[in-house]
């Protein structure tokens, strides 16, 4: 889950940040992801907005970071892998989760459970038979620093 976090910082979202590491049953990193444009959009020329017409908001532009992470990873099977994300995913995610084959979600947050989007994504995961499960902490943390006298 730090792994998934740190992947998050990357994103230029101002409102929301989410980052997703995908692992192999050897609980390898196959790939990571967070939630931003496209390759070759510049993030100043888009909006980032979460209200207003359409097209000026984030969301026709945006890649979730599940989606970013399953793109990411060069081709590799993610047969039987996990993903690890601070947010339960959408329904669109979710089905790129089912189509590459992986069988666990482990998310932090499920803040939008009742929503139409996550009660669509659970019950997908629910029927290709792919797990998801809370992280068990109260708090989760992750915190970098750098000391060149130790390199």
């Amino acid at each position: 889950m730090g792994v998934a976090l740190l992947s998050a910082m990357r994103s230029k979202d101002p409102g929301t940040q989410v980052g997703a590491c995908i692992v192999s049953p050897q609980n390898r990193v196959v790939s990571v992801g967070y939630n931003g444009l496209p390759f070759g959009c510049s993030d100043d020329e888009f909006p980032w907005s979460r209200e207003g017409e359409f097209l000026d908001t984030k969301y026709p532009y945006v890649c979730h970071a599940e989606l970013n992470a399953i793109l990411n990873s060069a081709g590799q099977s993610m047969q039987d892998c996990s993903v690890y994300v601070p947010l339960f995913p959408c329904n669109e995610c979710s089905k790129a989760i089912i189509q590459v084959g992986i069988k666990e979600v482990i998310y932090l947050s499920d803040k939008y459970a009742d929503t139409d989007i996550v009660k669509a994504s659970k019950r997908m995961l629910d029927a290709a038979g792919v797990s998801y499960r809370a992280l068990e902490q109260e708090s989760f943390e992750v915190c970098l620093s750098f000391d060149p006298q130790k390199v």
